[in-house]
């Protein structure tokens, strides 16, 4: 019987994370509000909220609906902005013992450039998630990510200005991810996580008027689950980087999967929401399935989908 388990992975650029699970940002705040049903330091990585260069007072309500089978949102990135996050946030998260990363978003490429700068300016912080596929915004997110010009471009200029660790969020509202994924890669980007929100809406029959303010918004839960498999899966043989992969996880069961296909780490989103304390379970869960099924690394069941045999 095994008496330690290896459940570190590596998310680029000398970044170590303790273990796979993570959670996804907008969905967890700054890691404050779980305090009390999550000890955060058992989690693998924190992405904080969405954080621009200017604050934001996000879309107007109603903005989230729900679905047969998740969620819809349109909050559009609300934020107090980059320097509210250096100066009253930062003190707060810099202590915990856990990778606390920054989603950071904009509405152009400069100000990808001057958050960026930032925030590589906290000595605590190892890692942005550079946020070019949020469709709930008019300007910039999305329309950076679904182009693999545009998604260079940012990648390109961000590198140019940060040291650290650079994931790259994508946008899974495109024909073919992997392309996408090989434009950052070729840019210097270090990790991408996927997916983002698929665009979706959601209809009052009744007052025959959409739902959410902004018409549409990003459908997330377990809705997308297959369909974010898919693309990690068509990923993790287009690129060598190192994916983390999110969309529907709820379960240890959710999570190895994303592993076998491809993922090297995931996030845990909208069931945050239903269960504050699914990321610690899923963080025992898979310790328990490594050692049933005798895995002394949890990188060895990174992309270890056995696949069937051609006829």
């Amino acid at each position: 019987m095994m008496n330690t388990l290896d459940t570190r992975v590596h998310i680029g650029r000398g970044l170590y994370i303790k273990n796979p699970v993570m959670t996804a940002s907008g969905t967890y705040g700054y890691g404050l509000e779980y305090e009390d049903f999550v000890e955060l330091q058992r989690l693998g990585g924190i992405m904080v909220k969405g954080t621009t260069l200017h604050p934001r007072q996000g879309n107007p309500y109603p903005r989230m609906a729900e679905t047969p089978a998740g969620m819809l949102n349109a909050v559009g990135l609300q934020n107090k902005g980059v320097d509210y996050f250096c100066e009253h946030i930062y003190p707060s998260i810099k202590d915990y013992d856990t990778a606390m990363i920054v989603n950071v978003s904009g509405s152009q490429v400069e100000d990808y450039i001057a958050t960026a700068e930032r925030i590589n300016a906290l000595e605590r912080i190892p890692a942005i998630e550079l946020n070019i596929s949020c469709p709930n915004v008019k300007e910039g997110g999305m329309a950076f990510g679904v182009t693999c010009a545009g998604a260079a471009s940012v990648v390109r200029a961000v590198r140019a200005v940060y040291d650290k660790t650079l994931i790259v969020k994508l946008s899974p509202n495109v024909t073919d991810i992997t392309e996408i994924a090989r434009a950052v890669e070729a840019e210097g980007a270090d990790a991408v996580s996927m997916i983002n929100t698929l665009l979706g809406m959601a209809i009052d029959a009744e007052r025959r008027r959409p739902v959410l303010s902004t018409v549409t918004g990003g459908l997330s839960g377990p809705a997308v689950k297959p369909i974010a498999l898919r693309m990690v899966w068509q990923t993790a043989q287009a690129i060598k980087l190192p994916i983390i992969g999110m969309g529907g996880i709820a379960t240890t069961s959710d999570a190895i999967e994303f592993l076998l296909a491809g993922a090297s780490a995931i996030e845990v989103g909208t069931y945050n929401f239903v269960d504050p304390t699914a990321t610690v379970k899923i963080v025992d869960g898979i310790e328990d399935y490594m050692r049933r099924h005798g895995f002394s690394s949890v990188n060895d069941l990174v992309g270890a989908l056995q696949l069937p045999s051609k006829a």
